[in-house]
């Protein structure tokens, strides 16, 4: 084959691929499976208090483009910007340090939100996110920072904050948190286990709640 030939070749496989990695997807946030959610949300937070951000982004854009259907090109989007927020929000020690990260998080609904089932306020469900993440480090309940959980979660698919599924859902993420900071630095595999499957309960919860 001429080397002009093997050029062409390229360029047009090249091309390909952008193609294919662009093209828009019907993406959609209710799509999710309850237990690989569950699996790909326990691999993120191990990477995150592991700092091992590569993981951590390679994950989030893994659970984006399977579980949500994004193009590859719109994932990496959701998922550079949600890595960044979370790498950003780590070494803060106060909200107003914390506020720093809503830019990464505005960008990250922005791009979830033409797979929503309506249309929100992609500014307030930022807000409401880095509510619960500064809650956390707090002291403050569980319970309490689950029902903001809840709230952003309610606000992203349309559904109303007494929603008992979504509300449950919020619950019980915030509970699975609880239970790994208890852990703290020796947190075993089979923790890790338990927190996998109090997520895919949370996750099964929110199915039930956004699929009607």
């Amino acid at each position: 084959m001429s080397r002009r030939k093997m050029v062409l070749g390229g360029a047009i496989a090249l091309v390909l691929v952008e193609a294919y990695a662009a093209v828009p997807r019907r993406a959609d946030l209710r799509a999710f499976d309850p237990a690989e959610m569950a699996r790909l949300e326990t691999a993120m937070w191990r990477d995150y208090y592991d700092k091992r951000y590569g993981a951590l982004f390679y994950h989030l854009y893994e659970s984006t483009r399977t579980q949500f259907g994004f193009s590859p090109l719109r994932s990496l989007h959701v998922a550079f910007s949600a890595a960044e927020a979370a790498k950003m929000f780590q070494p803060t020690h106060s909200r107003r340090e914390a506020d720093a990260v809503l830019p990464a998080l505005v960008a990250y609904y922005r791009d979830l939100a033409p797979a929503a089932p309506v249309a929100f306020d992609v500014a307030e469900a930022a807000r409401l996110e880095l509510d619960w993440w500064q809650a956390r480090r707090e002291a403050v309940a569980p319970r309490d920072y689950g029902l903001t959980i809840a709230r952003v979660t309610a606000l992203t698919y349309g559904k109303s904050e007494d929603d008992s599924g979504i509300q449950q859902f919020g619950i019980a993420r915030a509970e699975a948190m609880a239970f790994r900071d208890s852990r703290g630095e020796g947190i075993a595999v089979a923790d890790w286990a338990t927190i996998e499957g109090r997520l895919g309960e949370a996750y099964r919860s929110l199915k039930a709640s956004v699929s009607r």
